[in-house]
């Protein structure tokens, strides 16, 4: 996948109204989960993206293996993004979504094993709610 049809997946899944908006809100979901996964994790898991979006999980982030929980994150992506956290929470599980769709399942899985699940605040799993849930379709638009 290039990264015009990317971004063009994104802007569609999450109704958009320019590429501008799409861009920050992936680049707000994988910086700030480049910046939560260990170096090498973040390189598997991009190494399957399109050039120009890889950067976002690798090259832009200047301190990876942060620890944060998933609230933190939340309020990360929402500051990058300048949105609401319920929004900036839903951009961030429908982009990982389709990363999912895109890479290999063992560095996905890698991914999930990076951040644990929970019941308390920490609980990554809510950034995986629409993969568990069989994946974006068009009937899972808000």
């Amino acid at each position: 996948m290039k990264f015009d049809e990317f971004t063009g997946e994104v802007q569609h899944r999450l109704e958009l109204p320019g590429t501008g908006e799409t861009v920050r809100a992936i680049r707000a979901t994988l910086l700030t989960l480049g910046q939560r996964l260990p170096e090498g994790n973040a390189e598997d898991l991009a190494a399957s993206l399109p050039m120009e979006i890889k950067w976002y999980l690798t090259g832009a982030v200047h301190e990876h293996g942060q620890r944060f929980d998933w609230q933190k994150f939340v309020s990360r992506v929402s500051e990058i993004e300048e949105t609401d956290p319920a929004d900036a929470a839903y951009h961030a599980r429908v982009i990982v979504d389709l990363v999912q769709t895109l890479v290999p399942e063992s560095d996905f899985q890698q991914l999930r094993d990076s951040l644990p699940e929970s019941e308390d605040d920490e609980n990554w799993d809510n950034l995986f709610e629409i993969v568990d849930n069989g994946g974006w379709s068009e009937t899972t638009e808000a």
